[in-house]
Parts: C-alpha cells; structure tokens; sequence
C-alpha cells in the first residue's frame, strides 16, 4: 500500500476537508495514475451530503478523472508509464453476467464496483474517488483520452458526456432527426453538443431566457422557453427523441407530448421526488418514457474517440480543490458554465489530515 492525500466528508454536514488514506500497490493487471484533474458532479454532493441512501464515510467522492500513468502491473499491456488516462464513474464489476458480457457494465446484475462509495474488493471497506492525489484501477476500467483534447476539458466527459452520448446513440440520433435537450446545465450543454456533431437538429428547452444564446453558441438549433406556453404547443409532435437532463421535479407530461408517433424520451437527470407521468401522454401516440445510466467501458471509450474526432470536451470552470464547498453552493444555484474541474494539483498545498 502506499499513502495518498485527499478530501472527504466525514458525515453528511461536515465540509470536505484533507484527508490521508492507503490506495493498494498495483498488481498485475493494475494501472497507477496520479490524478491531474478531477470533474465535480451534481451526484458527488448528492453523495456526501447523504441525499441519496448508503453513504459510506469518510466519503471521497469524483468520478471524472483524468491523469498521468505513473505505474503498470506486469501484465498491463494497454498503458504504460508517462500515458494520459481517464477514470469514470465504474471501477469493476462481476464481468460474467449477461449485461457485463455485452459490454454493459453500468448494469451489471450483481451490482457494479463505483469509482467512490461501493465495496473496495482489494482492500475491504469501500472505494475512495477522485479527489485524491492518486488511483489504482484494474487496466479493464482505466480509457484513453484523445491527445487532442484538453485534459481538464475532458474530464467531465467521463460522465457528464458518456450519460448523454449513450442514449443519444442508442436511440438513433443523427441527421434527419429532431432532437429536443432539456435544461442546459452540466449533461444538458454536452447533451447540445453531442446530438449537434452526430447531425442531428437540435432544440434546447430552458426555462432561462438568458440560456438561450448559449444554446446555439453549442450548437443548438434553436431555442425554446419552456415557461411559455404557445412556444411549448407550436413544438408538439415534432421530436425524434428528447434527452432530459433535468434533476429537479418538473413537469414531464409537457415534454412527452412534444414526441411523435413512436418517439422517446430518456430522462438521464435525477430528480430527488417521482415525476408524475399522464398514461395518455404515452399511450395515444405510443410513445416511450426511458431511462439510461452513463455507459459502459467500451462505449465511454467510443464516446472519447468520437470527441476526440470532432474536439468537443466540456465548457469548464478550473478551481483549487479548496474551494470545492465554494462550487457545491454555486452548482446548487446552477452558477457555473458548465462544469467545475479541480486541478488536483492544489492538493499539494493541503495539509493532510489523520487516516
């Protein structure tokens, strides 16, 4: 074992402070990275202020990583020291079962290992994220990031673009499609982003006028306030599909019947109460209501080659890891565009704390 620093809560109302804690030696299908840069998502808050059940503390959350290769096993054949590596949300999983088998780990049926907050099979307790000065991974689970993207820009794609680019190429998006975003936050900007280099045409629903401008710098077509009423019934029955990134409660029937015939609509935020569905809003034109979560390794990897092909990474705003409560008030307020990263290098400034 070797020792890493870190910040972590220690329970649901205390601030994320330094924390020293072991990370395992490498084996021999492991990858040592040391963490350059970290993304900070809505569901890292939801986790260390126990809004969502089963915190395990002391909680270090992150899930977007990207860093530097310091470390191989020796049966490591994809990476090798001095690579630029990228972590997501999956650390491991059972591998056997049928969704593992397909390449679908994020649905693995025994239950997937998370980056932060699941069972540490190695060294018992549980795993600790990215806010940390390094991680060891299985080389299963470590990716690529295109040497043409920016690696702090990049590191939100390890879930703020993998969670939309999954649905938007599972359900069809593309030219001659009409695709609907919803909300313009974190997954909303890349979801504009995404659906736009895969050729579809694309609205943006915000209920920010403001928004709208930053809709088509992205890439949106068009823009919608969803607040007004006769702009929401002039876009009924027009969308192939609508991706709705929105986490707080909202109204979904409005949305759903803006879907043609057959059409769907994948919800990807996480609202903390139930969304209300009207059956006839599905039933009279067939219509789906679906869900999906992140992706699996292999088509976060596609989704990596595919930005790196069209150099798209996220609109970021680059903080110290101290001022990481600073960000979590301001991503409460949607005050970000979009997505906060730390450089894990302010890490070095912190003093560690006990283990």
């Amino acid at each position: 074992m070797f020792s890493c620093v870190g910040f972590a809560a220690e329970d649901p109302t205390k601030p994320l402070l330094p924390y020293s804690f072991n990370r395992r030696d490498p084996g021999p299908e492991d990858v040592a990275i040391e963490i350059l840069y970290c993304g900070v998502c809505h569901s890292d808050l939801h986790t260390v202020r126990s809004e969502w059940p089963g915190t395990l503390y002391p909680c270090i959350p992150g899930h977007e990583i990207v860093g530097r290769v310091i470390a191989v096993g020796d049966q490591v054949r994809r990476f090798k020291a001095g690579d630029l590596a990228a972590v997501g949300c999956l650390v491991d999983s059972c591998r056997t079962c049928p969704s593992c088998r397909e390449g679908l780990e994020q649905y693995c049926e025994t239950g997937f290992v998370a980056t932060y907050n699941g069972p540490d099979k190695v060294l018992g307790g549980h795993t600790f994220g990215g806010y940390s000065s390094h991680i060891v991974v299985t080389q299963d689970f470590v990716l690529r990031v295109p040497d043409n993207l920016d690696p702090a820009a990049a590191a939100p794609l390890l879930c703020a673009g993998i969670t939309t680019y999954s649905p938007l190429k599972r359900w069809g998006a593309g030219p001659g499609k009409r695709v609907g975003v919803v909300g313009l936050g974190g997954l909303g900007h890349m979801a504009v982003k995404l659906a736009h280099a895969m050729g579809a045409e694309v609205t943006l629903f915000t209920t920010s006028p403001s928004k709208i401008a930053d809709g088509h710098r992205l890439g949106a077509d068009a823009g919608v306030l969803s607040t007004d009423p006769a702009a929401m019934k002039a876009q009924a029955s027009r969308f192939d599909l609508i991706i709705d990134t929105v986490a707080a409660p909202h109204d979904i029937n409005a949305y759903l019947g803006l879907l043609k015939r057959d059409a769907t609509l994948v919800q990807v935020g996480a609202p903390d109460k139930p969304l209300p569905v009207n059956v006839f809003s599905l039933i009279m034109s067939r219509r789906n209501f679906a869900g999906s979560l992140i992706g699996g390794i292999r088509e976060t990897q596609e989704m990596l080659d595919f930005c790196g092909a069209h150099n798209i990474t996220a609109d970021i705003e680059i903080i110290p890891i101290q001022q990481i409560e600073e960000a979590y008030v301001r991503m409460v307020k949607s005050a970000v565009k979009y997505r906060f990263v730390i450089d894990m290098g302010s890490l070095k400034g912190a003093a560690a704390g006990r283990p």
